[in-house]
């Protein structure tokens, strides 16, 4: 299987532009699994509003997706069940878009207006059981053990990292694949993104297994980070879901694909 991790310009609370820009992303990666930042659509702008998954705004990714035939997973502002608004993830095929997971552990700036999800997700894709994260949860012991149960094949995550926080964004990302024994694609924003974050790390990557670089994107904006996994695909639900609840905290094949 094909994946990527892209790392698109991001024009704050712009959903309609960003929303562009992840068509062209998808478009020119040619994958048939593509992640996308922490709350790529809107930037990191905790403020924004939430996005609904049957928004005319996202058809483009749509769009995108049946072209290619990708699944994508995108970040936004979401609102839960019951109303609560959590930091998502959406995911985009061919037949329209629905919420995967919500970020389970939040940071302190967070609290005050998102409420954490329900525990740990994975998703098929193709029989590929795929672990799914937002920023922070990979930093976290539980969460990490949680998922690592779930017997994953692939391990996905979007985030939201400052330059200097390159070599935790690398050392997160290695710990997570030799621990579940399973790749892992981190995509990270490049470029300003909002939310104070003036400058962002870049340098989306994907891992093998045992922790060594497949592919990996520089520290612009418009690169995607793309490699051919290959591992037998286990299993079997569309969405699975542990029920461990989470507290606040605790705690190169090919690379450099420019989009034009």
């Amino acid at each position: 299987m094909i994946v990527a991790a892209a790392q698109p310009a991001c024009v704050a609370r712009d959903v309609q532009a960003n929303a562009a820009e992840h068509a062209k992303a998808i478009c020119a990666a040619k994958a048939r699994l593509l992640v996308f930042p922490e709350l790529s659509l809107t930037g990191y702008e905790l403020e924004a509003e939430p996005v609904s998954p049957a928004d005319d705004l996202l058809a483009p990714i749509v769009k995108a997706c049946a072209a290619t035939g990708s699944v994508a997973l995108v970040g936004a502002p979401v609102l839960g069940a019951h109303g609560d608004l959590h930091i998502g993830m959406l995911r985009v095929d061919p037949s329209g878009v629905e919420v995967a997971c919500h970020k389970n552990w939040l940071g302190p700036a967070e609290t005050g207006r998102f409420k954490p999800g329900a525990g740990p997700r994975a998703m098929d894709v193709d029989g590929w059981r795929v672990g799914l994260g937002i920023c922070k949860d990979t930093g976290v012991a539980e969460h990490v053990s949680a998922i690592s149960a779930l017997g994953i094949d692939l391990y996905i995550a979007g985030l939201a990292f400052r330059p200097e926080e390159r070599a935790e964004h690398d050392a997160r990302a290695t710990s997570i694949a030799r621990r579940c024994k399973a790749h892992v694609v981190f995509a990270s924003f490049a470029g300003p993104t909002g939310g104070g974050y003036d400058r962002t790390a870049g340098f989306s990557a994907v891992w093998s297994p045992t922790g060594t670089v497949l592919a990996r994107a520089t520290a612009e904006t418009g690169v995607i980070a793309r490699a051919s996994i290959g591992r037998r695909p286990t299993r079997h639900n569309r969405l699975v879901q542990t029920p461990v609840r989470p507290g606040r905290s605790s705690s190169v094949a090919e690379m450099g694909h420019r989009l034009r």
